[in-house]
């Protein structure tokens, strides 16, 4: 073997057991609620056809962790997306963004993060990413943010929105 040959040979083992400093964190409000049943509502019919989408889109995010608040609304928007990526809902505190955004841009690990209208874009905005507009309390659940990450940073924020679609009241 040359010198160059085995120079080669070396870099490559290198490269090849180098671990990824790259993550993608998917940030998503819960789904559409019931209304003046509880202060702990479930979701509506339409709040699971659209969690059971969030499971669809994010089948192949390869997912390590879902992070939830404690709320019905929230656990049950998260609970397709866990079984369908395999793994345990992890219940963080939304008074703590904090550190979960610290705990997320350290990890290397693929995430989502179920939170709330107020919540989420903070998040965004915390992690470094662009939360945009706020998002609409009454009837805007179908944004779901995208974060790509690399060494711990946000290098793109991605905006899709998740079906089934919403459109604001007529007239707003």
């Amino acid at each position: 073997m040359t010198t160059k040959t085995v120079a080669i040979a070396l870099v490559l083992a290198t490269l090849v057991g180098l671990p990824t400093l790259a993550a993608d964190i998917y940030l998503v409000r819960h789904a559409e609620k019931q209304t003046g049943v509880s202060e702990d509502p479930s979701l509506t019919e339409t709040g699971r056809l659209r969690a059971a989408n969030l499971a669809v889109v994010l089948k192949s995010a390869e997912l390590e962790h879902v992070f939830t608040t404690d709320y019905k609304r929230t656990r049950e928007t998260a609970v397709p997306v866990a079984e369908s990526a395999g793994v345990e809902m992890e219940i963080y505190d939304p008074e703590g963004l904090d550190a979960l955004a610290a705990r997320l841009l350290k990890s290397r690990d693929s995430a989502l993060v179920v939170g709330h209208s107020n919540t989420t874009p903070e998040l965004v905005d915390l992690l470094g990413g662009e939360a945009g507009q706020p998002i609409v309390e009454a009837w805007e659940y179908d944004r779901l943010y995208l974060l790509l990450t690399d060494n711990g940073k946000v290098t793109q924020t991605i905006l899709l929105h998740l079906p089934p679609g919403t459109e604001a009241p007529h007239g707003k």
